[in-house]
């Protein structure tokens, strides 16, 4: 009768090398897949689509001022009534009378309050507007 001999086997082990290339693979997944939120899209403006004009290239000292349905003015994220806006737009016109801004209106607020920002803007010596848009898919609208 042929027995074993136990004394010369090794140990069984566990080997986590493709234990730890799936779970690499699975966290570069998940990192390209999840969508990073803008601080346009925290906000609750919904742009209209326009089918004409050109992508502007975005420089770091361009305001943006968006208007929310609800009227309420927003510049960098902070929340401003028309005076503390018309004050911001005054310091930015002095130090750079050239300083573009974007105003971001969702697409179903008041006229009004968009004339009342670009009316602010160029009270304050701001004359590089330009209107925040998408770009136009195609609709069903008429």
């Amino acid at each position: 009768m042929n027995l074993r001999d136990d004394e010369g086997l090794d140990e069984p082990a566990l080997n986590l090398t493709p234990l730890i290339d799936v779970v690499f693979q699975l966290l570069v997944f998940f990192m390209v897949a999840t969508t990073f939120q803008d601080p346009e899209r925290a906000l609750d403006v919904e742009l209209p689509p326009a089918e004409s004009g050109a992508r502007a290239e975005r420089e770091p000292e361009e305001l943006v001022i968006q208007v929310l349905r609800d009227g309420t003015l927003r510049l960098g994220g902070e929340a401003l009534d028309r005076a503390a806006l018309a004050e911001r737009l005054r310091s930015a016109a002095e130090h750079d009378p050239a300083t573009p801004v974007t105003i971001r209106g969702d697409r179903l607020v008041h006229h009004e309050d968009v004339v009342a920002v670009m009316d602010a803007c160029g009270l304050a010596g701001l004359h590089a507007l330009s209107l925040g848009t998408l770009d136009a898919a195609p609709s069903t609208r008429r």
